[in-house]
């Protein structure tokens, strides 16, 4: 990557010790920054995977363990979520190139995450929808299931390779989503403003809440309106305890 963009790997609850050790070793070749492991459910630093990392055992050794999601995104800038499922619900999917491009398009410093799910099941709705881009790899119908220290390296070469297209450096945007946590922050507290006042029930806070977070995420809301929302916010809590006293 270049001097102004940081590459993170992330990995949610790997089980095997000789994919981490592959990623590891993938890191290496594309000039991935970090890998990063979310509740690893193997010994990553286990001789099989240090056998697999090959050169890249420096970047396996390193590698910085979280216990959520959450933690391991909190410092990155733009997020790109990969889907083995066709079918997960209305969560919209991005073709390969236009997510890699979005991610690159920025010329200020950025730290993008591209974040892959677990070995049997991949990333839940609720995973997905903590990325801006969520992209799939296409694959034959009969098996479509790939395994995931491969679909590591197809989507990293790919990267690597948009990564060095001039075409896309005089079409770059000004776009500067928010910041993940803020952005959740400001969802949870506008979702518990809105059963506060009745404007949703228990029973239908999830769904609707959902719907407002992937309004958000395709409007690509920025760091200063997610604190005008909060913002907002807090001026109807005011209003409303005034009022009541």
């Amino acid at each position: 990557m270049t001097n102004k963009k940081t590459l993170k790997v992330v990995l949610v609850e790997p089980t095997g010790t000789i994919n981490v050790g592959s990623v590891a070793r993938l890191c290496e070749n594309f000039r991935v920054n970090e890998l990063r492991l979310v509740s690893p459910q193997c010994d990553y630093l286990a001789k099989e995977a240090k056998r697999m990392a090959v050169r890249g055992i420096k970047i396996l050794e390193e590698a910085k363990v979280y216990n959520n999601l959450n933690a391991a995104l909190s410092d990155c800038s733009r997020i790109i979520a990969t889907c083995g499922r066709k079918n997960h619900g209305d969560i919209p999917l991005d073709s390969n190139k236009y997510a890699i491009c979005w991610a690159l398009e920025s010329k200020r410093e950025e730290t993008i995450a591209l974040v892959f799910g677990r070995e049997d099941r991949g990333l839940s709705n609720e995973e997905l929808l903590k990325a801006n881009k969520v992209i799939s790899l296409n694959t034959s119908e009969n098996y479509p299931s790939l395994n995931l220290s491969h679909a590591v390296a197809i989507v990293l070469h790919q990267f690597y390779e948009f990564n060095k297209l001039d075409s896309i450096k005089p079409n770059r945007s000004k776009s500067h989503p928010a910041n993940l946590i803020k952005l959740e922050d400001c969802i949870n507290d506008a979702g518990n403003l809105f059963l506060e006042i009745g404007f949703l029930m228990q029973h239908t806070y999830k769904a609707k809440m959902t719907k407002i977070k992937k309004l958000l995420l395709r409007a690509e809301i920025k760091d200063d309106e997610v604190a005008l929302i909060r913002g907002i916010i807090s001026q109807c809590r005011w209003a409303i305890k005034n009022k009541n006293d």
